[in-house]
């Protein structure tokens, strides 16, 4: 099914929705390009959860943990990662095991890495500034 927003609001909404389908142990892989939308929706889940924290892209700090909602949840980007090694060296199999949901920006980076149940969507830039987002397989 492919949802649209035409705006960062209408995004974030989007993730406000998902929250609530968040259970212990999801993963969610967020592909798309650059400024497609997945830190909006982002920000969006991790309100949904009921987290006041604030929501800001980890493209430097390659990991932000947002706790205070219903779950903790581990936001990554994937983007300047070199290699698996490199997330399995940050703690990725421990944070499997923690319990919250993990959200991974360029998921399709690092698929082999990620468990078979993840939940997979897809941010694209339509005409006019319109974003798109399609849940689908990686």
């Amino acid at each position: 099914m492919q949802r649209h927003a035409e705006s960062p609001e209408a995004m974030e909404s989007l993730g406000r929705d998902a929250a609530d389908l968040a259970r212990p142990g999801s993963v969610i892989a967020l592909v798309g390009g650059l400024g497609a939308g997945k830190t909006h929706w982002t920000k969006g889940f991790v309100a949904g959860i009921g987290s006041a924290a604030d929501v800001t892209s980890p493209t430097f700090g390659l990991l932000h943990e947002y706790p205070g909602g219903r779950l903790p949840v581990f936001h990554l980007d994937f983007y300047r990662l070199e290699s698996a090694a490199e997330l399995i060296a940050m703690g990725w199999d421990e944070l499997l095991d923690q319990g919250g949901v993990i959200i991974a920006e360029w998921g399709d980076k690092f698929p082999e890495l990620l468990p078979p149940e993840t939940t997979w969507l897809h941010f694209t830039v339509e005409a006019e500034g319109r974003r798109s987002l399609r849940q689908g397989e990686a």
